[in-house]
């Protein structure tokens, strides 16, 4: 095996590593609400999001083509290879990138913050790119038109419509009876959210679609710029399905109990409003983030209940940690970059992939010390991830059962 090909399955290893966080990170979006009404149990709801990201990934690669190529510069504008940077050094870069986003990706499941993996996926990728090359090997016009603007726009936009569609769910059920009520809208969170682990595939898995398509075109085994190999569709599908059916349960737990004491009209209204957003940026081609969405629809749907609770707290910590995720993993994107490059080849990349596993590993056996798990999921929020002993954790209601907290 030569030196290029051994950094190329390591890239693409890293990569469908990176999916599996993204995976596991982002279940949160559908399916804390389904889970904190009872509209689903903890282990049905994940099952399910898995199986529809699996089948989201397929219906689209617009995404994916913006990933591989509008933020960083390997083709001219004729779309051949940039002389003098294919091969070892752009896949280097892709590594150091993924490096970056993975870390981040771990570090903010850790404190159960529901920060952007394709903002820890992008700001790697920039912060590697910057390294490497300097600010000419970022396309900066696609990581503002593609990025940053959805980034801004999209959360105020989900936050308004889940608002104001739970606001006026509230107008027209005023005068049915609560139990009835919400019976009826658990069955539509099934819908709703089910839509959104549509969504979700055919955003979020396309972005490490494109990264491994970018490798395969540095590597020089792709040309192509328009269209996606169909082993990195498969792979990549998989692999975020697998994270997806982990179910990252510190995140959920944020978002299910920590922003908004939910119920199930509130929670089809946010779910309807991010499934139309997400969906629609993937015909558009936009790599938004859809934590940013799905917290935005979450932020709505109590603003648009009266006398709902919005605990503004957990939303500012989630603000600063999306506002950090873009510098914060090119940091660490940079960082590694330098660490490779220094040491140079192989050896340089087995090092930093080693430090990866090892920092991994750490980030695991120090979440074990306050598990999340589908048992506790659901516990009343006590300021915080941690949950008391002594306190029994309720158990999931079925379907058109009545909640005892509402």
């Amino acid at each position: 095996m030569t030196e290029a090909l051994f950094i190329l399955v390591v890239v693409v290893v890293t990569a469908l590593a990176f999916d599996f966080t993204n995976g596991f990170h982002d279940t949160g979006n559908a399916m804390a609400t389904s889970i904190a009404t009872g509209a689903l149990k903890p282990k049905v709801a994940v099952a399910l999001s898995a199986v529809l990201n699996l089948v989201g990934a397929f219906l689209s690669i617009e995404v994916a083509l913006t990933v591989s190529n509008k933020v960083v510069s390997i083709q001219d504008s004729s779309g051949a290879p940039i002389a003098g940077l294919m091969g070892t050094p752009i896949l280097t870069i892709v590594f150091a990138g993924l490096v970056g986003g993975i870390l981040w990706n771990l570090a903010t499941w850790l404190l159960g913050l529901p920060s952007s993996s394709s903002h820890a996926l992008f700001g790697g990728l920039i912060g590697s790119a910057i390294a490497a090359l300097g600010l000419g090997g970022v396309k900066w016009d696609g990581v503002v038109s593609s990025i940053l603007l959805p980034a801004l726009f999209a959360p105020l936009v989900a936050g308004l419509v889940a608002g104001l569609g739970t606001w006026m769910v509230y107008r027209l059920v005023a005068k049915i009876p609560e139990a009835r009520r919400d019976a009826g809208f658990r069955w539509g969170q099934i819908g709703s959210a089910s839509l959104v682990s549509l969504a979700h595939g055919t955003n979020d898995a396309q972005k490490t679609m494109g990264v491994i398509t970018l490798a395969l075109i540095a590597y020089g085994s792709w040309t192509s710029t328009d269209s996606i190999p169909f082993w990195v569709k498969a792979s990549c599908a998989l692999a975020i399905a697998a994270g997806t059916y982990i179910g990252g349960w510190r995140v959920i737990r944020t978002l299910g109990k920590g922003l908004v004491e939910i119920h199930s009209p509130q929670g089809m209204a946010a779910e309807t409003a991010s499934a139309a957003i997400i969906l629609s940026s993937s015909h558009l081609g936009m790599a938004l983030s859809t934590t940013h969405v799905a917290t935005g629809s979450i932020l709505g749907s109590g603003v648009g209940k009266r006398g709902a609770e919005v605990r503004w707290g957990v939303a500012g910590r989630m603000v600063v940690a999306w506002v950090t995720t873009l510098p914060a993993a090119a940091a660490v994107g940079a960082l590694c970059w330098f660490l490779a490059h220094g040491i140079g080849g192989a050896a340089g990349i087995a090092v930093v992939f080693a430090l990866l596993v090892a920092a991994a590993s750490a980030m695991f056996v120090r979440s074990r010390r306050t598990a999340i798990n589908p048992d506790n999921v659901n516990a009343e929020w006590e300021g915080g991830l941690a949950v008391k002993e002594t306190a029994a954790a309720p158990e999931p209601v079925a379907v058109g059962a009545r909640s005892e907290r509402n």
